[in-house]
């Protein structure tokens, strides 16, 4: 007897007559399990679902009522990444070293591993400052390496005009610094320029996207505008 699952141009014309029933589906690759995926992530973005801001309870609501094999995969991708970033966040808070410390700390930090070094003095408020955000920093972004040291403790006879500094590393390597009250433009730094700053250096991956300065000083202007 004639395979009905067979791939012949016959078993095409009977099945589409209707007289054999569909060809079985053939075990499903990893691509086109990827391509479903990437699919659905299609199809519920524009239903108005960010997967990617779902938990793993609305996951699992989701597969309940549709998509549920491809919701599946994706799920366990989810669960894949997060384990991933929780082996990351070992870091947390911000650390204190000496010039002893430096190579060990932040040229050896490891593979994948941003440091934020921030360069200090008791006494000068812009520091002050700075170090009371880079600890909410740190917190929020348990990932990256945030340290702290005396700015003479660390480099001897580093001047005091540089403070504070700032030093951005990855993988060792510097790929950002900010000296001096300047490069901060002002007193008052807040934390969410803090945060761009080092944003915008690949330090952190942060939602803030454009200097709030600007966004503060744009608003300050329009409002004297309608005073006027």
């Amino acid at each position: 007897m004639q395979d009905p699952n067979e791939d012949t141009e016959w078993n095409d014309v009977l099945r589409a007559k209707g007289i054999i029933p569909p060809k079985k589906d053939a075990e499903i690759t990893e691509d086109q399990i990827v391509s479903l995926l990437e699919e659905t992530i299609t199809e519920k973005t524009k239903d108005g679902v960010d997967l990617d801001r779902l938990n793993l309870d609305d996951l699992d609501e989701l597969e309940d009522s549709e998509d549920e094999s491809i919701l599946e995969v994706y799920r366990n991708k989810r669960i894949a990444e997060m384990k991933m970033a929780m082996e990351k966040a070992k870091f947390g808070s911000v650390g204190e070293i000496s010039a002893q410390d430096y190579v060990e700390e932040v040229n050896k930090a490891g593979k994948e591993i941003w440091v934020v070094l921030h360069l200090y003095k008791q006494g000068i408020p812009l520091c002050t400052l700075i170090n009371e955000h880079l600890r909410n920093l740190a917190h929020k972004y348990p990932m990256v390496k945030f340290l702290k040291s005396i700015s003479t403790t660390c480099i001897p006879n580093y001047p005091d005009k540089n403070l504070p500094t700032i030093f951005v590393y990855y993988e060792g390597d510097l790929k950002k610094q900010l000296a001096g009250p300047l490069d901060f433009r002002h007193q008052d730094l807040s934390q969410d320029e803090l945060e761009y700053f080092l944003g915008q250096a690949g330090a952190v991956q942060t939602d803030i996207k454009e200097n709030p300065r600007k966004q503060i000083r744009d608003k300050l202007f329009t409002d004297l505008s309608n005073d006027w």
